[in-house]
């Protein structure tokens, strides 16, 4: 009988600490990216949402709790639309963790990072591609409340051709390839509409594609078009069908134009575009996810070990540290949607906002990288009414930092407080 009181008890507490109204309180407040920022605000928050902002400092409801961030300066929580939180390792190290880790410790990584990611101001991401189910688990774990970390959208593992970007057995001995997934390979119209459907069938959130080599690929063929047009199409048009947006990895001309003509939502790096690219993100209202932050992740591991990489990747790594940013310099006049992404597990979790610093370096305004990080990135995620913003009925979801970002983007780096749902964040 004790024990059950007890846990009556418990539930009794929880109930009331999930009704407490609480309070936040700062001289500026920018609600709407894209607008101009508020000056002395109170945001009431209820049960996770925001319920108001009221004008001046104001205590709200009786009881309310009040947390007054003084001078600082809030922000809605920030969003990384391009994720890898199952790893932090690349080159030969990323090959070696992947024969030697498991789903648990997968899982557990990915938890470790996301809480990186989260105290870094990021509360919300989309995971574009994880082998072994780990984050799908830890999407699952965070919205029931077992875990913390950011609100995920997750895209399962991520689809190619055979010996395409997204092929786990390359360089892989031949008698051991037998034991890695090879269920999101695809090579003709109709299995790549049956590799979409089975990432569906696993319950991911959004598809991601690869319609050209990567950086990454262990294998020596560069960067331009693997898939053909059918094949694209026809994983676009399954994803649509599903009711699933479709993320498309492409790095060459001719592959992001391909993806972009049969229908996708978002190119992610899109390192070589022409003319005919911006006319095409503009004709279908795609997104351009620039993914700039992986170039710190390259030096960084090459100033370790300048063999950190197989010869066939150091030669792409090579061009991408030399060419990364021009095709978002071109992107910015031509009046391409950009949504904030940084491919963090190439580089560093938890240094998400490294990626603002290059974006204002090529061609970006901070105004415009910050409603890229929350407005825009919100729509690409399909969550604009839920995130990206401070209104009523959204969630809680803010941030402050000691300075004005629209004056120095870099003071991102250095978040002071976090809220996700209306719970504060520890930062320690």
């Amino acid at each position: 009988m004790r024990s059950i009181l007890a846990i009556f008890a418990l539930s009794c507490v929880a109930s009331a600490a999930l009704a407490q109204v609480t309070v936040v309180q700062a001289d500026r407040v920018l609600a709407e990216p894209g607008k101009a920022p508020r000056g002395v605000t109170s945001i009431v928050i209820e049960q996770g949402k925001i319920v108001a902002l009221l004008d001046g400092r104001q205590s709200g409801p009786a009881g309310a709790v009040v947390i007054d961030l003084g001078s600082k300066f809030v922000l809605p929580g920030l969003i990384d639309s391009h994720v890898h939180l199952d790893s932090d390792a690349g080159g030969q190290a990323a090959l070696i963790e992947r024969v030697t880790t498991s789903p648990g410790l997968d899982a557990l990584r990915a938890q470790w990072n996301g809480m990186k990611t989260l105290r870094a101001g990021f509360t919300t991401v989309r995971n574009l591609g994880d082998g072994s189910g780990a984050t799908l688990a830890l999407r699952d774990a965070v919205a029931a409340g077992w875990v913390q970390g950011p609100r995920i959208i997750d895209a399962g593992r991520s689809i190619s051709v055979t010996a395409g970007h997204m092929d786990g057995t390359l360089s892989v001995a031949e008698d051991l390839q037998s034991a890695i997934s090879q269920d999101n390979l695809c090579n003709s119209a109709e299995q790549c509409r049956e590799a979409v459907r089975k990432q569906i069938r696993r319950g991911v959130d959004v598809i991601k594609i690869a319609t050209t080599g990567g950086v990454n690929s262990r294998i020596g063929v560069g960067i331009g078009v693997q898939m053909f047009s059918d094949e694209a199409k026809a994983a676009v048009e399954t994803a649509h069908l599903h009711g699933k947006k479709i993320a498309v990895h492409a790095h060459g001309t001719e592959g992001i134009n391909l993806a972009l003509a049969a229908g996708a939502d978002s190119i992610e790096h899109g390192t070589v575009p022409n003319d005919e690219t911006f006319r095409l993100f503009k004709q279908y209202g795609a997104y351009y996810v620039p993914t700039l932050s992986t170039i710190n992740g390259y030096r960084e591991r090459l100033a370790k070990d300048p063999n950190a990489y197989p010869p066939a990747v150091l030669e792409k790594v090579l061009w991408r540290l030399e060419i990364t940013g021009k095709a978002l310099q071109r992107a910015v006049p031509a009046g391409v949607k950009i949504a904030f992404g940084t491919d963090a597990g190439v580089s560093k979790h938890g240094r998400n906002a490294d990626e603002f610093e290059l974006m204002v370096e090529h061609g970006m305004t901070p105004a415009t990288a910050i409603a890229a990080a929350t407005v825009n990135a919100a729509d690409l995620l399909g969550l604009k009414d839920e995130v990206g913003a401070l209104r009523a009925g959204m969630a809680a979801d803010l941030i402050a930092v000691d300075q004005d970002p629209l004056m120095d983007v870099k003071v991102l780096k250095n978040v002071a407080f976090v809220m996700k749902g209306g719970e504060v964040i520890k930062r320690d």
